[in-house]
């Protein structure tokens, strides 16, 4: 890859990436919605979601997020195949969390991507959501947080709060 072009497509893609998981994560709609193009779509066949334009999309995921009582995503570098300005590729996804209704999930998904290069940068023309691994079983975990101090179960010789 010694092209430069390339390789700047290349980090703004995976940059665009990453901005979906920080606005999913930050619950900022409008965000996600102005990382696709106008006529961007955003699918999830397996539960029959499709969601084409920015409004239908910020509005879809609005909804969604309303339904959790904590969500993470983490994205991981995926492939990337670049076409002009044009590219598809696909990121790999690891998410939790718990809804509202009580319900854990835990899964391991890939979306697929199309991308197109606009005045603005890259943006998303499509993204399909596939979950390879999905698990309910109740987390433990909570979004409440209370770190063990020195002299609690578990002291690690640290005299604050804070991650050992």
């Amino acid at each position: 890859m010694r092209d430069l072009q390339a390789i700047a497509d290349r980090v703004e893609i995976e940059a665009l990436r990453a901005e979906f998981s920080d606005a999913a994560m930050m619950g900022d709609n409008d965000r996600i919605a102005s990382l696709y193009t106008e006529d961007g779509v955003y699918r999830i066949p397996a539960v029959n979601i499709e969601h084409s334009g920015r409004e239908a999309i910020r509005a879809g995921i609005e909804n969604h997020a309303e339904l959790w009582e904590y969500f993470v995503q983490n994205t991981h570098s995926g492939a990337v195949h670049l076409e002009g300005d044009r590219a598809s590729g696909r990121a790999y996804i690891c998410e939790l969390g718990r809804l509202n209704d009580g319900r854990s999930i835990f899964n391991y998904a890939l979306f697929h991507d199309c991308y197109r290069r606009t005045p603005q940068g890259w943006k998303f023309t499509e993204r399909v959501y596939e979950v390879r691994y999905f698990d309910t079983t109740p987390l433990a975990g909570s979004p409440a947080v209370v770190w063990e101090t020195a002299g609690s179960a578990g002291d690690t010789g640290r005299t604050g709060p804070g991650p050992s």
